[in-house]
């Protein structure tokens, strides 16, 4: 019967009537306008130009993605009534993520229909999920938004993918593994590994789970997301079938919060000093005095000096001149002249 109706559309080509039966096997309905079918199914290592611009399926992986994320959002808006935006969203990740898409693009038969250069299938992990996102695009331009809701509720959520079980399916292993830590006040950590490059040019990370400094999983992926997620996953793995791994992880906490707890037996003092403030040297208080009144100093009696006694520092014996004696011979010559009448008293 397909054969028939196949026929009725008269392809020129052998190649593009097996293009448009798969089509529908994977759609459950005929093209009608098969050139974006085919762009959908080109990937960038075939890629080629058309007036200069290229020509693969970039374009319309962006568009689906969008539609997809719309289409699937729509349905799981309707099918769990009552539920919070928290787990919608949670639900609605869990079939739009790359996994879920690659698996389906391999379920449905998508990945075999993809033209590439031959050897990148097994190489990039994002082909058959970018394939799918791209083929959602090309339903959309080619027949609206409705075809692609029900292209996602009869083909993909009635036969392909159980919404209830997906839904209640927790794969998320890094926010298990955090959830984990958190509740056992573990100090985890994601370090970076290496990043580098495949034999395409597709960017390649490599991430390791580190717990309490004690190294974990390790995961390579093509985004920081995906690589974190596999190495959770080991890590979660180890902490369940090692347990030796888990007792060296516990044992590093208790090193660390022996150390952070380390009673200290000093009780620190609580009075306070000012000694900020700079004090000034005091002086003692001075009585008060009353003014007196000065006497005039009486006059002295003029003293006659006894004769044959010289007069006190009388220097008229001293008869060398400043050029002939220092300073210091003069000052001994008159303190000798001054001094000499006291042996005579």
């Amino acid at each position: 019967m397909l054969n028939n109706l196949i026929d009725r559309i008269r392809l020129p080509f052998r190649k593009e009537k097996e293009l448009y039966l798969s089509l529908y096997e994977i759609l459950g309905f005929f093209p009608k306008d098969i050139k974006y079918y085919k762009l959908a199914l080109m990937h960038k290592s075939v890629m080629r130009k058309e007036k200069g611009k290229p020509i693969n399926n970039e374009r319309l992986e962006f568009l689906g993605d969008a539609i997809l994320g719309a289409v699937v959002g729509h349905i799981v808006y309707g099918h769990f009534e009552g539920k919070r935006e928290g787990f919608l969203t949670n639900t609605r990740s869990k079939i739009v993520q790359r996994d879920t898409l690659n698996k389906l693009a391999d379920e449905l038969g998508l990945t075999q229909l993809i033209l590439s250069s031959g050897h990148s299938s097994s190489h990039n992990s994002y082909m058959g999920g970018n394939a799918f996102e791209a083929l959602v695009g090309a339903i959309y331009l080619d027949r609206g938004y409705d075809a692609c809701m029900r292209f996602i509720k009869k083909r993909i959520l009635t036969h392909v993918i159980n919404l209830d079980k997906v839904a209640y399916k927790e794969v998320n292993f890094k926010s298990k593994l955090i959830e984990w830590t958190q509740k056992n006040r573990i100090s985890m950590s994601f370090e970076l590994v290496s990043q580098q490059k495949d034999e395409h040019g597709n960017p390649m990370f490599t991430y390791q789970v580190m717990l309490e400094g004690i190294k974990g999983g390790e995961g390579s992926g093509y985004s920081k997301k995906e690589s974190q997620q596999k190495a959770s996953k080991v890590t979660l793995e180890r902490l369940r079938r090692e347990p030796q791994y888990i007792d060296s992880v516990f044992a590093a906490k208790a090193n660390r919060t022996k150390m952070e707890e380390e009673p200290v037996q000093t009780v620190p003092d609580t009075e306070t000093t000012d000694d900020f403030i700079v004090e000034q040297e005091k002086k003692a208080p001075q009585k008060a005095q009353r003014p007196r009144q000065e006497k005039a100093p009486e006059p002295a009696p003029a003293e006659t000096p006894a004769a044959g006694e010289p007069d006190e520092f009388d220097l008229s014996d001293i008869t060398a001149t400043p050029a002939e004696m220092s300073r210091e011979d003069i000052i001994a010559a008159a303190e000798e002249a001054a001094f000499s009448g006291s042996d005579h008293q």
